[in-house]
């Protein structure tokens, strides 16, 4: 068996076809040909089938090799052609060899047929495995997973795949082309114009490089581009060649991370802060009561201790909020309707805001319960109503909007640290002024504000963003100048009846004849603790810390009924101190005071169940009234 040949045959003479055809098979091909000798019968075959070889005679009555040669062309086929004839001249053979056949012979000199045919099929060979070779490459580049592309140092494109046409918004490759990049891509025509300096006069190939363009539709892209300078002999740049990758979902996560790793450090120190200040102000309070009781009612002095616990009082409200904002105040979570939540605080929300701005509830229907504690929640409301109201100094619409919200995968990626699932989303929207990116980055940090001085404390919003996390939800905010704001938070849905909210029973004695054991380690709160305790009826066993407890409660003959413990002392906590006081004493009943969450009795905010606790600071009525609630429980 011999080479396989496919030959089309432009010959008008059969004789001639069967000797050209003799000779290729004495030459080794295995022929399978078809003649023809007109220009219709030539397009028939090119139709019918692929070939891998045309001869064709130079001159015919009706058609000619050189015709023949022409729609071969035409069609953009890479099929050789050979040109042959009786006798051909050396122009006659120029003439064939620039029309674009390999090669010529002629038909009483066929032993070079065989030559040329091998040479021919050959090259046409290397020609095809050349063409699939870049064809391979260019779908590679086509279908790559990063934009490609190369553009002159004008700003045109030159090629681009469909990856940059995606990552642009553009429809298709036409339209990118027809783009200026100076203008129509990048943000900042100057940032372009910093790279192209950069690249004309180094030889160096430039990875990782940042710049921020912009889509069809106007929206910013942060990418990274790697960038290559393609040098003429003189070294002139002919083109660049890009890779591109869309980092803008990276970016925005990198910054969601740092912000929020930051207020985490910022809420570390406030509650450490907080809770300092919240021993001081417990004594303050303390004594202030105790003075108010030994001084005439109307006296000069009596005025003055009214502010000093004025100030205090301020002093404890921000306490507070730093507690809130770091996560470290107790929550008494219930089950609770959102939307009856809302519409029952409407009348308070509508005497805040006032008669310019116009107030619209836009509640979701069969909206979920969530579980969270009332109170908290309606501070979030408040302080979000508040904070909208500001941004229309001049009038305004507000909108308080609840609905269901299934939070995807998706959302999630793009929101960390968001858990998917399914939440109640609470909106809060204003047409006010709105905020800048710089002013939107840091609304949530304590004390930050844009108010005049002494206009605002800088905690609402920071209050606001610790009560979310703390109740497990999450908060955003999304704002325009000039068109206004709105934050939306999303509480965790549960499947769960709503809880009936119990009302504050009314007050009674507070007086008792009890043994109390008081644990605290704070030099000044500790005598002040056991004086009120005392003034109030009690027997009391006062400690510095737990080992002084014990040993006080091992010598004590009577029993004791209470343990009062701080929380957090040198050696030993509160806790540690009621566990093995339960050991000797297991009817003791136990309430903690802290000025900041612990661990020890505390797990994401949530008062262990069964515990009593007394967060500072408090006044000497609140601690008598808690310490009398707890004796009294069953």
């Amino acid at each position: 068996m011999g080479t396989p040949l496919r030959l089309l045959l432009i010959e008008d003479s059969e004789n001639d076809a069967q000797l050209l055809i003799h000779e290729l098979r004495r030459g080794g091909y295995d022929v399978v040909h078809e003649r023809v000798d007109t220009a219709s019968a030539l397009e028939a075959a090119l139709d019918r089938q692929t070939w891998d070889l045309a001869i064709g005679d130079y001159s015919m009555p009706q058609f000619s090799g050189m015709a023949a040669l022409r729609i071969i062309q035409d069609r953009g086929l890479d099929v050789p052609f050979i040109s042959v004839s009786g006798t051909i001249t050396e122009e006659m053979a120029v003439a064939a060899m620039r029309a674009g056949a390999k090669d010529y012979v002629t038909k009483g000199q066929l032993k070079r047929l065989v030559p040329a045919t091998d040479r021919e099929l050959g090259e046409a060979k290397a020609r095809a495995a050349l063409r699939d070779k870049e064809a391979s490459y260019a779908t590679l580049v086509e279908y790559a997973p990063i934009g490609i592309y190369r553009s002159n140092p004008v700003g045109q494109f030159l090629s681009v795949n469909s990856e940059l046409v995606r990552i642009l918004g553009y429809d298709s490759a036409a339209d990118v082309l027809a783009l200026d990049m100076g203008r129509d891509v990048y943000a900042d025509v100057a940032e372009r114009q910093r790279l192209i300096d950069r690249d004309t006069y180094t030889d160096h190939q430039y990875d990782d490089v940042e710049a921020t363009w912009k889509r069809k539709d106007g929206h910013l892209l942060n990418v990274q581009l790697s960038v290559r300078a393609m040098r003429n002999a003189a070294g002139q740049i002919d083109y660049y060649e890009t890779f591109v990758r869309d980092i803008t979902e990276q970016r925005l996560l990198h910054q969601q991370l740092a912000q929020s790793q930051k207020l985490e450090a910022i809420g570390r120190l406030a509650g450490g802060v907080a809770h300092d200040f919240n021993n001081v102000l417990t004594a303050v309070f303390g004594y202030v009561d105790l003075l108010r009781e030994e001084l005439p009612a109307n006296s000069a002095a009596q005025r003055d201790l009214d502010e000093v616990r004025k100030a205090s009082e301020r002093a404890a409200s921000l306490t507070k909020q730093l507690l809130a904002f770091s996560r470290q105040q107790i929550l008494e979570p219930v089950v609770l309707e959102l939307n009856e939540l809302v519409e029952d605080f409407e009348k308070m929300l509508r005497r805040v805001i006032g008669e310019d701005v116009a107030m619209r509830l836009a509640l979701g229907k069969h909206v979920g319960n969530v579980r969270a504690d009332p109170g908290q929640l309606q501070q979030v409301l408040m302080n979000l109503v508040v904070n909208a109201r500001d941004a229309m100094p001049t009038g305004g619409t507000l909108i308080l909007e609840t609905t269901n919200a299934d939070l995807t995968e998706q959302y999630a990626e793009l929101h960390q640290p968001v858990v998917p699932g399914p939440y109640i989303m609470l909106a809060v929207s204003d047409t006010g002024t709105g905020m800048t990116p710089e002013t939107k980055a840091r609304i949530f940090e304590p004390f930050f504000t844009t108010k005049e001085k002494h206009k605002g404390t800088g905690l609402g919003l920071s209050t606001v963003y610790g009560i979310v996390k703390q109740s497990g939800g999450y908060i955003w905010v999304y704002s325009e100048v000039g068109r206004g704001t709105t934050f939306k938070v999303y509480l965790p849905r549960v499947d769960a009846p709503a809880d009936e909210l119990h009302r504050p029973r009314e007050p009674g004695t507070v007086a008792g004849t009890e043994t109390i054991l008081l644990a605290e380690d704070d030099a000044v709160l500790r005598p002040l603790a056991k004086g009120l305790l005392e003034k109030l009826g009690y027997t009391v066993l006062d400690a510095e810390n737990a080992a002084g407890a014990l040993e006080a409660a091992e010598k004590h003959a009577g029993p004791i009924h209470l343990l009062v413990a701080d929380v957090v002392m040198p050696g030993a906590s509160g806790r540690e101190l009621a566990r093995e006081l339960e050991k000797i004493r297991p009817t003791t009943k136990v309430l903690y005071v802290s000025g900041y969450t612990d661990d020890a009795i505390i797990h994401h905010g949530m008062l262990e169940p069964g515990l009593n606790f007394l967060q500072k600071p408090f006044t000497p009525a609140v601690l008598g009234r808690r310490v009398r609630d707890v004796l009294d429980a069953p």
